[in-house]
């Protein structure tokens, strides 16, 4: 009996999450305006990361959903019809089961979801992909980062290879999931015009594209590093000049995605 008791009480313990940071009035991890929360944890190690305090697991703010919904919904007033609530990272699919129990409650408000990833986490395996369908059942858009297009290049400079990141978009694109694509273009590592051109070329194989943002790489995280005692992987690169910023534009096509769509 007492047995019983103890896997009864197990079962009940709600979900809950761990919170990196707030942003309550976001204004570009999605459409509108939007409270974003940042997630703890992240297995990558991009070498241009600028908060490599996102990156261990089980600490940060623990939040319950319930508690994080009531947190935002405070905000929902500066919403207007676009906006909403952001999960971003970290990497935000290693916390599936709080992300998911928190979107079913936001769409039960009729709140619009968007989910921030880089997509390190998909698998087919389960229990994971049977999470990851019904995650995407209550997500209005994605933001879906693209590291690298080159595999062997996309280890090198995230430490992981992207044929599961890839996977997810296809996955995404042929259930019809909306998404942005984003690109952190970074000198010496991903400003090179074949693989820009390779992944302008990729995009454009996506169904559910809405929109393509090119991120120019900045150097505003290094201090951070310090604080941490790490080196800083790209010291001594600067920031993309304005025109390989426009040139990886013109190269992914960004103009040709006009924007949210559902």
């Amino acid at each position: 009996m007492l047995a019983v008791q103890a896997e009864t009480s197990l079962s009940t313990q709600p979900v809950t999450g761990y919170v990196h940071s707030i942003e309550t009035f976001g204004a570009v991890d999605g459409p509108g305006t939007r409270f974003v929360a940042f997630l703890q944890g992240c297995r990558m190690r991009c070498e241009f990361c600028h908060n490599p305090d996102t990156w261990n697991t089980g600490v940060g703010t623990e939040v319950t959903p319930d508690e994080l919904l009531a947190q935002a919904v405070k905000y929902k007033a500066f919403w207007g019809k676009k906006g909403g609530i952001t999960v971003s990272g970290g990497e935000s699919l290693l916390q599936i089961d709080f992300i998911l129990e928190l979107f079913k409650k936001a769409k039960a408000q009729g709140i619009n979801t968007c989910l921030d990833t880089c997509g390190q986490p998909f698998s087919y395996k389960e229990p994971f992909f049977s999470k990851f369908k019904e995650l995407m059942q209550y997500t209005d858009v994605s933001l879906v980062d693209i590291k690298h297009i080159d595999p062997y290049e996309h280890k090198r400079l995230t430490g992981w290879t992207n044929e599961n990141i890839l996977s997810m978009i296809q996955y995404m694109s042929d259930n019809g999931h909306h998404m942005w694509i984003r690109h952190v273009l970074v000198p010496e590592r991903t400003d090179y015009d074949d693989y820009l051109a390779q992944l302008g070329a990729y995009i454009k194989t996506i169904k559910t594209v809405d929109k393509v943002e090119v991120l120019p790489y900045h150097t505003m995280g290094v201090s951070k590093y310090d604080e941490l005692g790490f080196n800083y992987p790209l010291e001594g690169i600067e920031p993309p000049i304005a025109e390989r910023v426009a040139n990886a534009e013109r190269l992914l096509d960004t103009s040709a995605y006009t924007g949210y769509k559902n």
